[in-house]
């Protein structure tokens, strides 16, 4: 009886502090009550020519309004490593409630925050403020025409449209203009106006998105254009190879008729001269293996989250495109320890487990040592993309709890399943001399030449890329980057096949590097374009934004090579094993 009375009682308290304390929006559901608190989150503050140098918005003496404050914590790891601060404003919004214009702080304006507002509007800075997930810019201040006294933006003039039970439309008027002069007050104001809209919940970032920009018409011609190429290129390839096996097969079938002393006397030339070293390890095949293993698992991140993205809407939540990205690369970790491993297995490595960790931490040491660099020059600017110390620890824990054991398994698999050397020739004891040949068949020219068509065939989405994430746009035409990606590896595999049947016919078997590198070389094309891009369409200045575009670049660029040089091995390789099964060998 009296264990019943200590629960109602305790039933009792929880409710009646329940009712005390404020509910706060519901903005995971995205579904409101009438006159239901809405909060408008402040996020960042920076130069408008430099998207990533961002600060945060309060690091502007701008002042808060009264309303109690509220602590955000960052949802998602892709979040937090986007530099999202989202603080509270101190405004008081209400659901379907008109806010009439209300003075809501004063700015006790000095000098030295006079100066700051003056250097901010001098530089063009604008911040991001959100309602309910959408993003809203607006414009610190401007200057006069003759460049000598500025003025500040007092007046946020908020028009928020509705439907039913949602917000699906949020607009910022900046009124108010008022002189920075020092040691005065400046009274800031805001005004909230609610409007019913038709606009479907589903349809509410349509008006963030640039179709006639993603859609134009040299978008489509670009696509079309790189598909006529592949066909084209395919085509050539087949023809080309396909009349010239047939005619080696012929010529070789003819050899083996011969006796030993015509065949002597015979013009002996061509790939066939190499069956004994063709498959023979390449050098450093460590190196070689880690390699091939994290650039199928690029591939297959590439792959599945553009898949994700066509299907799910990933430019509507902050950071989710990141986390996905995060989430995949770590699942996808046996990939990279299967085909890393039972390469190396198969080139005959004994350190096994010295490759699995190369192969593991590759990927992730390159972006983690250029996140870490960049994170020094951001902490010294006191940017927002400062990575805070336990989004650090995460990440670590992520590389040794998750992606080295799934490498792991993914690595045993593959020395187990696929891991024995089931070459169709078996390979000479001492190496072939490799003959002397013309300067435009070696090896360094070959690599140089064959990253040209597959930089020409996505070239152009490359701007696109580049555009939306260094400029404003919201990519969203992830159905453009699949075929893309298609058309990329179609051509990266044809010239890599071409180039390696040059090699070979050259009686040269050093191929496994060549088709790699010769591949990987795209990735230099798109680095030197991200210098064009930066120099000519973009007004970015000043050391932090010059090397957060270059260091991220330069991440995004070896990604790619290592993504190509993968691709275009693994087609050369299921070629060069094909014609050598289909040819006689003593």
């Amino acid at each position: 009886m009296g264990s019943s009375r200590w629960k109602v009682a305790a039933a009792a308290f929880l409710a009646i502090v329940g009712s005390l304390l404020p509910v706060d929006a519901d903005e995971h559901e995205h579904t409101y009550t009438d006159k239901e608190e809405v909060v408008l989150w402040m996020n960042t503050v920076g130069p408008y020519h430099n998207r990533q140098e961002t600060y945060k918005y309060f690091s502007l003496p701008f002042c808060v309004g009264s309303k109690r404050t509220i602590s955000h914590y960052h949802e998602t790891l892709g979040e937090a490593l986007q530099g999202v601060e989202l603080e509270f404003s101190g405004l008081d919004i209400k659901f379907k409630e008109d806010v009439m214009q209300t003075t809501y702080c004063e700015i006790d304006l000095d000098k030295a925050k006079r100066d700051a507002f003056v250097y901010a509007i001098k530089n063009h800075y604008w911040y991001q403020m959100y309602i309910d997930d959408l993003p809203i810019w607006g414009i610190v201040g401007e200057v006069d025409e003759n460049g000598e006294d500025h003025y500040l933006w007092t007046y946020k003039k908020l028009e928020i449209g509705f439907n039913g039970n949602r917000i699906v439309d949020v607009n910022l008027t900046s009124e108010g203009k008022v002189r920075l002069v020092p040691n005065t007050k400046t009274a800031m104001s805001y005004s909230v106006k609610w409007k019913k809209s038709d606009v479907k919940f589903e349809d509410r970032f349509d008006k963030y998105l640039d179709p006639s920009f993603f859609q134009h018409r040299i978008h489509w011609f670009s696509i079309f254009n790189s598909f006529m190429m592949v066909i084209f290129l395919v085509g050539l390839v087949s023809m080309i190879l396909m009349r010239t096996l047939r005619k080696d097969y012929a010529r070789y079938s003819k050899e083996e008729e011969m006796d030993d002393m015509d065949r002597d006397l015979g013009d002996e030339y061509g790939w066939k001269q190499v069956h004994g070293d063709v498959f023979r390890p390449s050098s450093h095949p460590l190196i070689f293996s880690s390699l091939i293993g994290s650039g199928c698992q690029i591939f297959s991140v590439s792959l599945i989250v553009i898949i994700v993205a066509m299907v799910e809407d990933l430019y509507t939540e902050r950071g989710s495109m990141l986390s996905t990205a995060i989430f995949v690369y770590a699942a996808t970790s046996p990939v990279n320890g299967y085909f890393g491993g039972s390469l190396y297995a198969k080139q005959g490595g004994r350190r096994w487990i010295k490759q699995m960790f190369i192969g593991a931490f590759m990927i992730p040491a390159m972006v983690c040592g250029t996140a870490f660099f960049i994170n020094f020059i951001a902490i010294y600017y006191h940017a927002s993309r400062a990575i805070p110390f336990g989004t650090m620890v995460a990440v670590c824990c992520i590389c040794f709890f998750v992606i080295l054991p799934l490498n792991l398994v993914g690595t045993i698999l593959g020395r187990n399943l696929s891991g024995q050397p089931n070459f169709p020739c078996r390979v000479n004891a001492v190496p072939r001399p490799i003959p002397e040949k013309k300067w435009f068949m070696e090896p360094a020219v070959i690599v140089c030449l064959g990253g040209i068509l597959p930089f020409g065939s996505i070239f152009i989405e490359m701007y696109f890329i580049f555009t939306s994430f260094w400029a404003y746009k919201i990519y969203y035409v992830y159905g453009f980057m699949m075929l893309v990606l298609v058309i990329l590896c179609i051509v990266t595999v044809c010239v890599t096949i071409v180039c390696t049947y040059f090699l070979l016919n050259a009686e040269d078997y050093r191929w496994q590097w060549t088709s790699f590198l010769s591949a990987a070389s795209t990735a230099v094309y798109v680095y030197m374009y991200s210098f064009y891009y930066y120099f000519f369409k973009t007004k970015m200045y000043g050391l932090f934004q010059t090397s957060f575009y270059f260091g991220y670049m330069a991440v995004f660029s070896t990604a790619l090579g290592i993504m190509c040089g993968a691709v275009g091995y693994m087609g050369t390789s299921a070629f060069v094993r094909k014609i050598y099964t289909n040819v006689k060998i003593d």
